[in-house]
């Protein structure tokens, strides 16, 4: 199960860890915490450090009724932070969160190894063509609407059944434009229901039918604390168990704010094969 990363053969027959670097003021758990480049730097630093085998840059926050940004704020935010950070760590595998095709080109062209789409294409219908020439790894995930309408599309005949549909239908059409590596996420919290949620990570080894790797993003989400009552800071041990019941299920990538307990999770579940 191998992804080409710039040239860099990634084998996620291994569980890996994404740690999340926001350049967003609105991000739901940590908007606005970095300021400058040192802080960026800083914290870049420290996912390196305690583990992460890739870091997801995101400029345009994806929760709840999130504002909206232009593509050329989202681009002016997003790649000086991947040229700083390659500047400072070479090595470092960059995944961009991006649902636009302008912004995901720019961001490579910056260095960034692997395009994240919240909306598997279907919010820029030139995306999937620009991954394609790009050739770069591609994650899609599943959603309904927007980040600012997906509140409201919360209703399936049989969810599971609709997203497997949905998978299907995407990934034919990442095919058809010449994308050969391709990671699903069953995209937790958005367009489903707390309930929901935890339906589908109940039934997640069923995604594995696609034979593509799984990446998993259920870090200090609603579905966490909104059923615990406690805030998102206080979230960290919620999202280990959840982590560590999604590694049961075959997850391959854990996509985490806080990514030395995701690498001990992975190395705990590791002693279960």
């Amino acid at each position: 199960m191998l992804i080409n990363c710039k040239g860099k053969l990634v084998d996620l027959s291994s569980p890996k860890v994404m740690g999340i670097l926001n350049c967003t003021p609105d991000s739901f758990f940590d908007g606005g915490k970095y300021k400058d480049e040192s802080q960026f730097l800083k914290q870049a630093e420290k996912l390196l450090y305690e583990g992460a085998d890739f870091i997801d840059i995101g400029a345009y926050s994806s929760k709840p009724n999130a504002d909206f940004v232009t593509e050329e704020e989202e681009t002016s935010r997003m790649a000086p932070i991947v040229e700083l950070v390659l500047k400072h760590f070479p090595d470092t595998l960059i995944s961009v969160d991006t649902f636009r095709a302008s912004v995901a080109k720019a961001a490579v062209e910056s260095g960034a190894a692997i395009v994240n789409d919240i909306a598997a294409g279907m919010l820029d219908d030139k995306m999937l063509e620009t991954v394609g020439k790009l050739k770069v790894p591609y994650i899609m995930m599943h959603m309904r609407g927007t980040p600012q309408t997906m509140v409201k599309l919360t209703q399936y005949d049989d969810i599971i059944k609709e997203m497997l549909f949905y998978f299907s239908e995407r990934i034919a059409q990442a095919r058809k434009h010449g994308i050969d590596d391709i990671i699903i996420d069953p995209g937790f919290g958005f367009a489903k229901t707390l309930q929901q949620n935890y339906k589908v990570l109940n039934k997640m080894e069923l995604f594995k039918i696609t034979e593509l790797p799984l990446l998993v993003g259920m870090s200090r989400k609603s579905m966490l604390y909104k059923l615990l009552d406690i805030t998102p800071h206080e979230a960290l041990n919620g999202t280990t168990v959840l982590n560590t019941i999604a590694l049961t299920k075959g997850a391959n990538i854990l996509r985490v704010h806080d990514v030395k307990e995701a690498v001990e999770c992975i190395r705990i579940c590791s002693q279960l094969i």
